[in-house]
């Protein structure tokens, strides 16, 4: 088949599926829950554009109290936050008080203290947009802007459980170094008139630094949790063995979900299907390296998975690395609002989305066009398995109703 051809077939079925989410929820079924979810979409849709200089004007808070007061059990903010924008701007804009090594970890950032004493990641930028990174889908630096573009589509999804990130520029000369730690200026170097800098990390190394051009440096910015919600790290059940010739059991074993089925906290709660929501989301992004994941700690298994670390993403547009989706294709199971919300982003409406949500980030654009276009290529993917899966053990063994809600403490 010629491209042109193919091209025409796939913006036929693409049309087809956008028609299919109408009659989905807005025709026969014409359930409560479908309705409700459309009713959820549509409001998301209508805050997704953030303005860029946004303040606060209502409260004496800082924005950072603004936002601990969003995190709870099951949401890092809530769907409704009309000061998002601000808090995203004065991460973007707030001046630094103290810069230091990173936490623990494989790849190089730094640890930041803005004014008022908050704490955020800054992850500095190592690919142009359109580098594709080859080789395993996990392989190469943490990317900046797949970790500001994972946290948008975690609003478009309607997660909920992601980290607040923007993009920043800063100047290492005038803004880091001043205020930076003994420990992280003794990595600090020149390439050519580029300040540069590779930090400590696991993999980091002073003849692979990061560079600014000249002395300013794009980056992203990532809120730290408040820490009255201590987290807890979590073995992801479908973690990789990330060694040669060696299998991990869920990639020899398609009834492996059953024996996952019967180990605390996939045994009960909401966890689960956390862990297949977030196989969608990564896939969706292109990550397959969520080795390990967090919950807030002493949860009972009620605590959201939530989605950190997200920088392994984004790195070739060309890639559908499928084994992202085992929870998904071997569990058969995904939440109700999630299947809806996901067909609701069919037709692209999911890279235009993308679009308007991170249309007025500092570092903008963020994604670039193939990147965008794997997103809806994606979305296609998962809602055919999910089909699979209903035309294999029937849509309510499939499609399971969980809008656990827990309240504020």
């Amino acid at each position: 088949m010629k491209l042109k051809q193919r091209v025409v077939l796939l913006c036929a079925v693409l049309l087809l599926l956008g028609l299919a989410k109408v009659f989905l929820l807005d025709g026969g079924e014409g359930s409560a829950a479908s309705r409700r979810d459309l009713r959820a979409f549509r409001k998301m849709e209508a805050g997704l554009v953030l303005e860029r200089s946004a303040r606060l004007t209502h409260t004496l808070q800082s924005p950072w109290e603004v936002a601990a007061q969003w995190v709870g059990p099951r949401e890092v903010y809530p769907d409704e936050t009309p000061e998002l924008a601000a808090v995203l701007n004065a991460l973007a804009s707030a001046r630094l008080e103290r810069a230091d090594v990173g936490y623990k970890g494989t790849q190089l950032k730094a640890l930041l203290v803005l004014d008022g004493g908050q704490k955020v990641v800054f992850k500095p930028k190592r690919y142009s947009r359109d580098y594709v990174v080859e080789g395993e889908p996990y392989a190469g630096y943490d990317r900046h802007n797949a970790e500001v573009a994972a946290f948008h589509l975690d609003r478009i999804l309607g997660f909920r459980r992601a980290p607040l990130v923007v993009g920043r520029f800063v100047n290492l000369r005038t803004e880091i170094k001043p205020v930076a730690t003994d420990q992280l200026l003794s990595t600090f170097l020149m390439q050519g008139n580029n300040t540069c800098f590779y930090g400590k990390c696991y993999y980091c190394r002073e003849s692979e630094p990061a560079c600014a051009e000249g002395e300013v440096m794009e980056g992203s910015v990532t809120l730290w949790l408040p820490d009255v919600w201590p987290l807890q790290k979590h073995r992801h059940p479908w973690g990789r063995t990330y060694r040669e010739g060696k299998l991990a059991r869920w990639e020899y074993d398609e009834s492996y979900c059953e024996a996952v089925k019967k180990m605390p906290p996939y045994d009960a709660g909401p966890r689960l299907l956390d862990v297949i929501d977030t196989a969608i989301f990564d896939y969706l992004i292109g990550n397959a390296d969520r080795h390990h994941y967090e919950s807030f700690q002493d949860d009972g298994g009620a605590s959201m998975l939530i989605l950190l670390d997200n920088a392994k993403s984004f790195g070739n547009a060309a890639l559908d690395e499928r084994s992202i989706l085992a929870p998904l294709y071997q569990c058969c199971m995904v939440r109700v609002s999630t299947w809806n919300r996901l067909n609701l982003l069919l037709g692209g409406a999911l890279s235009a989305d993308m679009r308007q949500a991170s249309g007025n980030d500092p570092i903008a654009p963020v994604l670039a066009e193939p990147h965008l276009a794997a997103l809806d290529r994606r979305l296609v993917a998962v809602i055919a398995t999910v089909r699979q899966c209903m035309e294999t053990q029937g849509p309510d063994n499939t499609l399971i109703e969980d809008r656990m809600n827990l309240p504020h403490p």
